[in-house]
């Protein structure tokens, strides 16, 4: 069982900048595949990013293509999302997720486990 609780979220004015943390604990987290996901009110929960074991293979939502960055800490079990020049459209309550499998999935189903959340608002 695998625990995460995301941190960094908070209000930032557009074009700013901030980083979200998610933390680990209770299983082998160079094991698992990270993602990031985001769900603004009244919409589904969509994918924002997600990287692979080792760091070597990341992925992106075009959406954030150019401003965020994925990365891990395998020796903090920790997987971070830089976010640079944000909009207003990117408020949302931010998810950390695990996946046990060996590929990158933008699917939350293909998800294990999740976080809480944290909360990002970008006022205009």
């Amino acid at each position: 069982q695998v625990q995460l609780v995301e941190s960094g979220g908070g209000l930032v004015q557009a074009g700013g900048s901030l980083r979200l943390s998610c933390a680990a604990s209770g299983g082998t987290f160079s094991r698992y595949v990270m993602g990031w996901f985001r769900q603004a009110p009244g919409k589904e929960r969509g994918f924002v990013a997600a990287i692979s074991w080792s760091g070597g293979i990341t992925q992106y939502a075009d959406s954030v293509k150019g401003r965020f960055t994925i990365s891990r800490d395998n020796t903090k079990n920790t997987v971070y999302l830089q976010m640079n020049s944000l909009k207003p459209e990117d408020t949302a309550v931010y998810y950390c997720a695990a996946d046990a499998r060996r590929s990158i999935a933008t699917n939350a189903l293909a998800y294990d486990y999740w976080g809480q959340g944290t909360q990002v608002t970008v006022s205009s």
